[in-house]
């Protein structure tokens, strides 16, 4: 089931070499971890999806990503690539603000809430204007910049572990499927 499913929804090897992001990587493709489908090659393709999914920019960017990450980690790419998708309009700021919520943790300034810059800049002239907007990047950026990795990081773990325990899961189930088939069938069950 884990490989149908897979394969039904994933681009094939020529699609992912036509590609125009990724298909001048060329010979690095050519490593068989990339595109078969088994249980550490589609984990580890869900990690490094889950991780590079969380770099700022756009698709491509974190396409790209996911690219290098797979080919230098020797994952599945188009797991890799498919699983950044988890990041939309409707997740990144959710997912935002628990890395910077995530980042406060670490940097042990978990009490303080969102700096609000509406109340720092209001009838500032532009000279003053400028400086108050910088400080305050500065004070949501590094614990943002702290929790994105952190974050991505606790991401591509969780993924890990958990499409390694269902791969297992399914597996285990389809052997005791298989074998309670076999039992029924065998001539001395009659």
């Amino acid at each position: 089931m884990p490989r149908k499913f897979f394969r039904k929804y994933l681009p094939s090897h020529e699609t992912i070499l036509q590609n125009r992001y990724i298909g001048w990587f060329g010979p690095l493709l050519k490593h068989h971890n990339l595109w078969h489908l088994h249980r550490r090659s589609v984990a580890g393709g869900v990690a490094v999806g889950m991780f590079t999914g969380l770099i700022p920019g756009s698709n491509p960017v974190q396409f790209l990503a996911a690219a290098i990450g797979a080919i230098l980690f020797r994952v599945n790419l188009p797991v890799a690539a498919f699983t950044t998708l988890y990041t939309n309009p409707f997740t990144i700021v959710p997912l935002y603000y628990c890395a910077y919520k995530l980042g406060q943790v670490a940097l042990l300034r978990a009490g303080e809430s969102v700096p609000a810059l509406a109340v720092n800049t209001e009838g500032l002239r532009l000279r003053e204007w400028l400086p108050a907007i910088l400080d305050w990047v500065v004070s949501v950026g590094k614990p943002l910049l702290i929790g994105l990795p952190l974050l991505a990081a606790l991401l591509a773990v969780t993924g890990f572990v958990a499409v390694n325990c269902a791969w297992r899961l399914y597996i285990g189930r389809a052997w005791r499927r298989r074998r309670q088939f076999r039992i029924n069938r065998s001539p001395s069950a009659s």
